[in-house]
């Protein structure tokens, strides 16, 4: 019975290995050559971001910008902030990071 078992199981690898290497002698269609060039556009993004920007690569819109659907970290902020604010002293620099924080 054993004997059995293992033919089988090494019957059913290398049926496994014969199939993998077909597969990936194939040419790519249109379609997948597509998904998978806006796949790797898209590398790094994230959740409802990659879905987003996947779905208007491949209908073939431009995708939004990032900037615009990704809001600043506080820590972003706060860095924008005092580069604008540089130069200024005291109460004006207080006065004005408060008023950039805010925004």
């Amino acid at each position: 019975m054993k004997p059995l078992i293992t033919a089988l199981a090494l019957t059913l690898a290398a049926a496994g290995v014969f199939a993998a290497d077909a597969a990936a002698s194939k040419p790519l269609t249109a379609q997948q050559q597509k998904m998978a060039d806006c796949s790797a556009a898209n590398k790094g993004k994230k959740g409802d971001d990659y879905k987003n920007a996947q779905k208007a690569c491949l209908s073939g819109t431009p995708a939004p910008a990032a900037a615009a659907s990704t809001p600043m970290t506080q820590q972003q902020k706060m860095a924008a902030c005092s580069k604008q604010n540089k130069g200024k002293k005291g109460d004006d620099y207080k006065n004005s990071q408060k008023a950039c924080l805010a925004a």
